[in-house]
């Protein structure tokens, strides 16, 4: 539990362990200028198997040239957006006895929380970050398996 960043992050400096030698940095990456960020409008996503490829195609491309994009007309409402990362920001600032029963290094449990990454004991750097992944689907079985604070996360 003492890992995980959200239980320390804002108390104390960050450890060394968390600095990646230079030579692991990803700063020599050849990337190529431009002045937009990649754009998929999703607009066209449910129309016809064409579109569809269309905008996966994009994906593809964007993915493979920039490694990212912005997805626009993905149909997600902007206050549900917002709603989501709110809970998701109540959770990691919880007490960590709250969050002690999801911590867990077994990638299959049902739902567990952790950092960095699966092989936090074995890396030479961590990264800046903690995860909690569970199963969404079927909603009715998994569910069960959730985090039972914040209450809006359910």
């Amino acid at each position: 539990m003492e890992n995980l960043v959200s239980s320390w992050y804002n108390v104390q400096p960050l450890p060394d362990n968390y600095i990646f030698p230079p030579d692991a940095r990803p700063g020599k990456l050849d990337v190529p200028l431009c002045n937009n960020i990649p754009v998929i409008d999703m607009g066209g996503a449910g129309a016809e198997a064409h579109d569809r490829t269309s905008i996966i195609q994009k994906m593809l491309n964007a993915s493979e040239e920039f490694g990212f994009f912005q997805v626009i007309n993905h149909g997600i409402p902007e206050n549900l957006l917002k709603d989501t990362m709110g809970v998701f920001k109540e959770f990691f600032e919880l007490p960590v006895e709250d969050k002690a029963s999801l911590y867990s290094e077994d990638p299959n449990k049902n739902c567990w929380l952790f950092t960095s990454s699966g092989n936090y004991d074995w890396e030479e750097a961590h990264f800046w970050r903690d995860i909690l992944r569970h199963s969404c689907h079927p909603l009715e079985q998994c569910i069960q398996f959730w985090p039972q604070k914040p209450i809006t996360y359910r």
